[in-house]
């Protein structure tokens, strides 16, 4: 008997209890995972190479496998906050110390590609999207079309805020009271007052902008004039559309057919325009004033219905806003990244991408929450979350450690105990070896 099997023993005992000591130091780390020590007995060749001894010489260390198994899912108030359910790691990536030119400029990464599964991500100044060890979030940004990009860079959110868009169109939605009397004029004769309300049957209004996010207030009067047909007159900002101020002119003339539907539908109704032409698809257009010149805006009057009801609209939408600064942000089960302005307006500005690998106990670990690949874990592969194998996200949450405190702490006194009995037989041959030297 020698000591090499109680020492081999000790160290075995020794370092799974390191393993379960960090198990249970990281119980309350988002995205950690547990580790199991797994070990390998040891047998010495005989002198003649023939074979080994049947006694074995002791313990050693085969590998320390992490257990990528799911954690419980605990929600948070952070958006940025994102737990996987599932299989995937988040893919980061370093920065380096030089950043490039001025706080402004895109990040430089070091090139290697880490994987994590804990989700606590921030905006940085620059508007990335950061883990507390500084390693930006990679994913595909989308452009003004919808389009993603090819290769994986950091998510950037807008922070600059979105530029205005001008008003090209408005839809005019709304009923007019097939009831009503005749306030105005028939024929070709204009005779309005728009602070007469009088003079008119109906009003509604609606906000457009021009190229520089200012806001004007189109109004639109509604003056009948005959059984079935209605003057259209608008202002823009309590300036007359169409003719002067002290002679206003119709935008547009709808003659509705006799069974009161729409107007460019069959039946006999038309929508005309001041010049008296026929618009067939009931689109007219006007000019309002722009901060460049004059701005062409063209308003839908195609769904437009005179029925025995009382006047009410029923959609009025047009197609611009002003600008808008970011004010919160919303990443969906699929991993796509939704921006929120303050003038309504959303958008996506980016496609979160998920890696899985065919070894994840291969994978290396760096601290830090992170790992990288190697030989053995393989090479990465990326999908949408949701898509294929991967599991789906889920924003405001994250994703506990998967460490079974209870477990481990059974672990811990089995560790103990075992350390204890390879102690004894180092004790036992220590007697053996004294009473060899103590004989006569």
């Amino acid at each position: 008997m020698s000591f090499q099997q109680g020492l081999s023993g000790l160290n075995a005992s020794s370092k799974n209890l390191d393993v379960i000591g960090n198990n249970v130091a990281n119980a309350g780390t988002f995205g950690a995972k547990s580790a199991r020590a797994e070990f390998a007995d040891m047998y010495a060749a005989s002198i003649n190479g023939s074979g080994a001894s049947n006694i074995g010489i002791g313990v050693q260390l085969a590998a320390v496998a992490q257990q990528f198994t799911q954690g419980n899912i605990t929600t948070t108030e952070n958006p940025l906050d994102l737990a996987i359910n599932g299989a995937g790691f988040f893919q980061v990536a370093k920065v380096l110390s030089d950043p490039g030119a001025g706080p402004n400029a895109t990040p430089q990464l070091d090139g290697a590609n880490l994987y994590t599964r804990n989700g606590q991500f921030k905006i940085n100044r620059q508007g990335y999207v950061e883990n507390n060890q500084q390693q930006v979030l990679l994913g595909h940004s989308i452009d003004a079309n919808g389009l993603p990009s090819a290769s994986l860079e950091p998510i950037q959110l807008p922070t600059t805020g979105i530029k205005p868009r001008m008003t090209s169109g408005v839809d005019l939605e709304f009923n007019v009271d097939a009831r009503a009397a005749a306030t105005g004029p028939a024929g070709a004769t204009n005779s309005i007052d728009f602070n007469d309300p009088s003079s008119y049957n109906n009003a509604t209004s609606v906000t457009v902008f021009n190229e520089q996010g200012d806001d004007m207030a189109v109004t639109y009067y509604f003056q009948k004039t005959g059984d079935n047909t209605w003057k259209v007159f608008g202002t823009v900002d309590g300036s007359t559309l169409q003719g002067s101020a002290a002679a206003p002119e119709p935008i547009a003339t709808i003659n509705f057919p006799t069974s009161g539907g729409n107007p460019t539908a069959a039946g006999g109704g038309s929508v005309l325009l001041a010049d008296g032409s026929t618009v067939t698809n009931g689109q007219i257009p006007i000019t309002v004033p722009g901060s460049s010149g004059p701005q062409a805006i063209t308003v839908d009057l195609s769904r437009a219905t005179q029925y025995g009801t009382n006047f009410g609209v029923t959609n009025l939408s047009q197609d611009g806003y002003t600008a808008g600064q970011l004010v919160g942000t919303s990443i969906d089960a699929s991993g796509v990244v939704m921006a929120r302005f303050s003038n309504g307006q959303s958008a996506s500005v980016a496609q979160l991408e998920l890696a899985t690998f065919r070894n994840p106990q291969g994978l290396q670990a760096l601290g830090g929450n992170a790992w990288t690949a190697t030989y053995a874990s393989g090479d990465p592969t990326r999908s949408a979350p949701g898509s294929g194998n991967m599991g789906v996200l889920q924003s405001g949450a994250l994703e506990e450690s998967n460490v079974d405190l209870t477990a481990e702490l059974v672990n811990m006194i089995t560790a103990q105990r075992s350390y204890q009995a390879n102690a004894q037989t180092i004790k036992t041959q220590d007697q053996v070896m004294q009473t060899l030297v103590n004989m006569r």
